[in-house]
């Protein structure tokens, strides 16, 4: 019995260690497969007749560079280097990205592959095309876009990133969301109850969505209020307007970040967490990850962009004769960022850090009126300029109709499968 035990432990390692190495040699299998190109049959891709050549597809790995994809193919480091020298000024081959994809297309007449074309995909869409043949050249292109209409419905639950993935829409919804009601939502403080509807063209490419083309109406439900997004051009100049003709661009954004976390607001008495102490907060905190852009909220000329050992580093703008803001404890300054420099709505003005008196990565905003600080908040902005008279029966007749199919879109609940969601080519 003393016997058989040490041999049935031994069996037992020795069945481990074979089954181990065979579970690893599949995975260095499955990970060789995955890295090496893939060989392709058409006849025409990039605007190229690939009659006669050889194809193969791969992707760009990390720290990879082009001679290391060029070299194996019979270009020599001479070409490579003329080729370099030629895009700089239209797309800089040292600045390929990890994970993109690219294409080779080599002459197949000989037993030795010899590059011909070599095709950079930018995105799904674009793509940069170097001919490697006698004369070096190089060239964009695009592939053919199709345009298809959607409509789309949440009720939030948890958040509106969080709405969306239930419904299986693109994230991105959320960001196109955040920019047309970025001066009338504060996307920090939705809420459970609120509730989205939304029409909207997507690009695709090869039936394959690739991208959010635009968002056409809208309405978003906050706090019990309804907030219609009507796009319309008037003067050669879209924009989004409200069912009474207003447009939703207003002076000032809701907030300096287009997406993070509320985490103190303006209040007259709160117990700061560096000086352990209660003391006026007359600022609204927000927190994201470090480096995140700052956005200035509202054109204006910078009036200081310095170091101080409270603030730590900071940028204050001069929106006009009655508005200030200010944005404190930034990791960095934005480059050009000086007294007199001028800025505009949206404009990165600085990154998110926590120099000066914090505790971690946030923003705190600072907002003057009539040189009192104030709760941004609680401030009604008017807006910028209406529906002309001009253009009031246009459009009043493309409310009638965009604003009718809205209310018709049925609320999707955050367990349905998108139920709510139509698609049509246009």
């Amino acid at each position: 019995m003393r016997i058989f035990i040490p041999v049935v432990i031994i069996t037992l390692i020795a069945f481990s260690v074979l089954m181990s190495k065979r579970e690893w040699n599949q995975e260095m299998a499955t990970y060789e497969a995955a890295d090496s190109l893939i060989i392709e049959e058409c006849n025409e891709e990039f605007g190229i007749d690939l009659h006669g050549y050889h194809v193969e597809k791969g992707k760009i790995r990390q720290n990879q560079f082009l001679a290391d994809i060029l070299l194996p193919y019979d270009i020599d480091y001479g070409r490579i280097t003329a080729l370099a020298e030629k895009s700089k000024k239209s797309f800089d081959i040292r600045k390929l990205n990890a994970g993109k994809d690219y294409t080779l297309i080599c002459a197949s007449d000989s037993s030795a592959l010899t590059a011909k074309f070599f095709i950079y995909e930018i995105s799904a869409v674009d793509f940069v095309v170097y001919d490697l043949r006698d004369t070096l050249d190089i060239y964009f292109g695009s592939r053919p876009i199709k345009l298809e209409e959607r409509e789309a419905s949440g009720a939030i639950n948890s958040s509106l990133y969080q709405t969306l993935m239930d419904q299986k829409l693109s994230p991105a919804l959320a960001m196109e969301l955040s920019d047309i009601y970025a001066w009338s939502i504060d996307f920090y403080r939705i809420q459970k109850k609120d509730n989205f509807k939304l029409i909207y063209t997507v690009k695709k490419v090869n039936d394959e969505v690739v991208g959010i083309d635009e968002v056409q109406a809208a309405l978003f439900n906050h706090e019990g209020e309804p907030f219609y997004a009507f796009k319309f051009s008037q003067n050669d100049k879209e924009d989004y307007f409200d069912e009474s003709g207003n447009s939703l661009r207003k002076a000032f954004l809701q907030a300096p970040l287009k997406f993070s976390r509320l985490t103190s607001g303006y209040t007259q008495r709160r117990f700061h967490p560096v000086q352990k102490r209660w003391k006026a907060h007359l600022g609204t905190d927000y927190a994201a990850p470090t480096g995140t852009p700052i956005m200035a909220v509202g054109d204006g000329v910078v009036t200081e962009a310095r170091y101080s050992k409270f603030n730590g580093n900071y940028v204050k703008i001069k929106h006009n004769s009655t508005y200030t803001t200010q944005y404190l404890h930034m990791s960095k300054i934005a480059s050009g960022m000086k007294p007199g420099t001028r800025v505009k709505q949206g404009q990165t003005i600085g990154y998110v850090g926590s120099t000066g008196l914090a505790t971690g990565p946030h923003v705190c905003f600072r907002f003057w009126k009539n040189g009192k600080q104030v709760d941004h908040r609680r401030e009604k902005i008017p807006p910028s300029e209406p529906i002309k008279n001009d253009y009031r029966e246009a459009f009043n007749e493309h409310l009638k109709q965009w604003k009718a199919r809205l209310d018709n879109i049925g609320l999707a609940s955050h367990k349905s499968d998108n139920a709510a969601l139509r698609a049509s080519i246009k």
